[in-house]
């Protein structure tokens, strides 16, 4: 019975696909739409895709002589074939050298060209780039829904040019970056993301580029199905800035805040204005910082308790809502000085 159900079975299998039978190549033609968008994607893109080898100095206890250690490594990506590359900062920081591997297997010194810790992206040039770059087209993240088709290409552990396919789990999340600032808007996606993953490019069905893979969430260190990008719109916005002037650009109100260690410390309600800088927004708007008494001691004076009417309670929040506006704006700042309370228009000033 089971030898006669055998030969039923392949005289089906020969009668509705002859070439299947034909030989393991003929066989292998056989792919379904979504696989032959995914080979096709991943053959795209990932001449695009780098190895950055992240070196640092180490002082030998015993013999005092400095050596260069591997840091840490991950992945980045061609942002254009003048040979900038763009990947997280983390996977840079402390860098004492940093290497570029392309995907022909080439090694290129880089050099850091600007960093964004508080969004936790870099761009680096590597020396003399060869002809032939390829760059990935960017994407809308914001046309990005829940359910919708994302891979990830990256080396995780080292192991480079590494493809892994999933959904957008999740829009709008929000994670720590270096420095503690949050990053807003962020991509949650389920496809596999691993350490060395990091500044790698999370990409759409049509092989754009719709994030920067950044983080996961993981009680053991390895994917868990959880992972973060920084949304492409975000890039849009920062690299640019960093090759031009080496960090992002933002307004400033010319002060000094305490910090939220100290806040947290002594339970104080708003964030205290330790030190305001001449000629500048908060200056101009009458902002007063910390002073010195007779007898030396040092009062409060401006507590900042809300930016346009949104309350503030460590500096991150303050960050983020001057962040959202250019130099030359007014916002509203509301103050607390003593027992009073005011609403002042302040004119935000360039970034020092």
């Amino acid at each position: 019975m089971r030898h006669w159900f055998c030969a039923v079975w392949l005289a089906l299998l020969a009668l509705l696909a002859p070439n299947a039978l034909a030989g393991d190549a003929d066989y292998l033609t056989f792919t379904t739409e979504d696989e032959a968008n995914t080979t096709e994607i991943f053959s795209k893109a990932s001449p695009a895709v780098v190895f950055v080898t992240n070196k640092a100095l180490r002082r030998d206890r015993f013999s005092m002589n400095v050596h260069e250690i591997p840091r840490g490594s991950g992945t980045g990506f061609v942002w254009d074939t003048s040979g900038l590359i763009v990947t997280n900062f983390h996977v840079i920081a402390g860098a004492h050298r940093l290497t570029v591997t392309l995907a022909d297997r080439s090694e290129h010194e880089a050099e850091v060209i600007g960093i964004a810790p508080e969004k936790d992206l870099a761009v680096l040039r590597i020396q003399t780039p060869p002809e032939g770059l390829v760059k990935l087209p960017l994407g809308d993240s914001s046309e990005l829904s829940v359910g919708r088709k994302v891979l990830a290409i990256g080396n995780p552990f080292g192991l480079d040019t590494s493809l892994t396919t999933g959904v957008v789990s999740a829009l709008g999340r929000e994670i720590r970056a270096p420095g503690n600032r949050t990053i807003r808007g962020v991509i949650q996606t389920d496809a596999a993301i691993n350490p060395g993953n990091s500044g790698g490019p999370l990409l759409n069905s049509l092989g754009q580029l719709v994030g920067v893979n950044t983080a996961i969430y993981s009680p053991s260190g390895a994917s868990a199905g959880i992972g973060f990008a920084i949304p492409v719109n975000t890039v849009r916005e920062v690299v640019p800035q960093l090759i031009s002037y080496g960090r992002v650009q933002t307004p400033t109100l010319g002060l000094e805040l305490a910090s939220d260690r100290w806040i947290r410390r002594y339970r104080i309600e708003g964030l205290p204005v330790i030190r305001v800088f001449p000629g500048l927004a908060a200056d101009r708007a009458g902002i007063r910082g910390a002073y010195r008494n007779a007898r030396g001691e040092i009062l409060l004076s401006d507590l900042i308790t809300a930016v346009n009417g949104k309350p503030v309670r460590s500096n991150d929040d303050y960050l983020s809502l001057i962040e959202q506006h250019q130099a030359g704006e007014t916002i509203t700042v509301t103050l607390r000085r003593g027992d009073q309370q005011r609403d002042i228009s302040v004119t935000l000033s360039e970034s020092q």
